[in-house]
């Protein structure tokens, strides 16, 4: 799990719904009715928002340069089925992709994903590339090439699983 700052913009919402299921614990923020009041899910919707979960993980995996951990619905699939119009802004006319403001998490979700292609940076958005982690974090880096949520912990866990490899 990363000490990063969260991510800019609507992509705090993606990162935050990502890094609800600690995968090293297997806790699930889900689970709880606080963690699923903070997302707007009911728990009718629950199997849909994990379905979501995982969908955004294996993209972010992707964006990393990772094969996702596990078949999952393409993102685009369930993207496509969020409403969302073009918000105009009356004083300088800009516009934007844009959901209600109680539209669904689906809907949500893909505000925050034009947002991010909008501004450039959704593909900085990635997951962590420890099998056991692969927690969502904003790539910072000047180069965009971050492999780990955490140097301090995957990174060197990584590094040292490699250091150990080669000395066996």
């Amino acid at each position: 799990m990363s000490e990063r700052s969260a991510a800019p913009g609507g992509l705090a919402l993606v990162e935050s719904l990502v890094n609800t299921l600690d995968l090293e614990t297997g806790a699930d923020a889900l689970d709880t009715e606080e963690g699923r009041g903070r997302f707007g899910i009911t728990t009718d919707g629950l199997g849909e928002a994990r379905d979501l979960r995982e969908s955004l993980r294996a993209v972010l995996l992707a964006h990393a340069g990772h094969r996702p951990h596990r078949e999952v619905t393409p993102l685009g699939t369930l993207l496509s089925r969020a409403p969302l119009y073009v918000a105009v802004d009356e004083r300088d006319g800009s516009a934007a992709l844009a959901a209600a403001p109680d539209a669904p998490l689906l809907s949500r979700v893909a505000a925050a994903v034009a947002e991010g292609l909008t501004e450039g940076t959704w593909m900085r958005l990635k997951a962590c590339e420890a099998a056991d982690c692969h927690w969502a974090y904003y790539d910072r880096s000047p180069a965009g090439r971050g492999r780990w949520c955490s140097m301090q912990v995957c990174g060197a866990r990584a590094k040292m699983r490699r250091y150990r490899a080669k000395g066996a």
